[in-house]
């Protein structure tokens, strides 16, 4: 089908309350760095039930307008105006978009908040603008947005590797989460950059990684520059074992039930943030793409 047709019978005019999951890396092993500068990693990603929502509203003047404020960070530089402008430039789309982006995930907290309202925009936008984009071209799409946002795309727990652009589909057990934020945003660029970041933990197999040792490598890193992750994670392993999701801040554990995360998401100290959320075995749009 054109791209650049509008078949009303076949196409909504708006999609509303799209979720864009947050994620969490159950671990992440860094073990090499390419001549390019880039991160060689392992980890295994799970998605939440729980994250930022977006509306999208059809266009025919070919204006793609964010239609709400996003604290710090500009239309311009928004990856969800970016993605769509990616998506359009990509296939030639004469049509246009209004987004509504209604923001829970903390920015600089290691749960692909940005990543996400990308990958969503790209699912979303594949869908109302009839573009009919692959899954694959879509990732490769998304990629040059960020490492995060191929997974999101892709739509299901994975073990990635690479720069975290290979996936193999991981069959986990539905899980519930408290997932704390101690009130610090932290850059990935500046846990990625820093000296003291090991970058030679050895490969695991996908077959392996339950069984194995496994950790986040950015972790100590991240507790050596904002103690206040080091204290989230202190204070969450009274309950459950704690580990820092990404390049934090957020933390998190698996606990047992839903009612025992939110007897723990009541205990939070007033200063920080807690969320109760369950896994989410699949994305909400991950049918929009083939």
């Amino acid at each position: 089908m054109d791209a650049n047709a509008l078949n009303t019978a076949a196409t909504p005019a708006r999609l509303t309350g799209c979720l864009a999951p947050a994620k969490l890396n159950l671990f992440l092993h860094v073990i090499g760095r390419r001549a390019d500068g880039y991160h060689l990693l392992q980890t295994a990603f799970r998605m939440l039930d729980w994250g930022d929502t977006l509306d999208f509203s059809l266009r025919t003047d070919g204006i793609i307008c964010r239609s709400t404020d996003v604290e710090g960070v500009p239309p311009e530089q928004d990856l969800i105006v970016r993605a769509a402008r990616m998506l359009r430039e990509a296939t030639g789309c004469k049509l246009g978009v209004d987004i509504a982006v209604h923001k829970v995930l903390p920015m600089g907290g290691g749960l692909g908040g940005g990543s996400s309202d990308a990958a969503t925009t790209l699912l979303a936008l594949n869908q109302l603008w009839n573009t009919g984009l692959s899954r694959q071209a879509l990732q490769g799409l998304g990629l040059a947005l960020g490492a995060d946002v191929p997974f999101f795309i892709y739509g299901q727990d994975a073990f990635a590797e690479g720069v975290g652009e290979h996936f193999q589909t991981l069959a986990l057990e539905p899980a519930h989460y408290v997932v704390v934020f101690p009130g610090v945003h932290i850059s990935t660029v500046e846990i990625f950059s820093s000296k003291e970041l090991t970058r030679d933990t050895d490969p695991t197999k996908i077959a392996d990684f339950a069984a194995c040792s496994t950790r986040n490598d950015l972790q100590p890193v991240a507790c050596s520059r904002y103690p206040e992750v080091k204290q989230a994670i202190e204070w969450l392993e009274q309950f459950a074992p704690a580990r820092m999701t990404g390049s934090g801040a957020c933390v998190f554990a698996e606990v047992a039930s839903e009612d025992e995360a939110k007897r723990i998401v009541s205990e939070c100290p007033a200063s920080w943030k807690a969320w109760q959320a369950k896994s989410l075995a699949k994305h909400p749009l991950y049918d929009y793409a083939t």
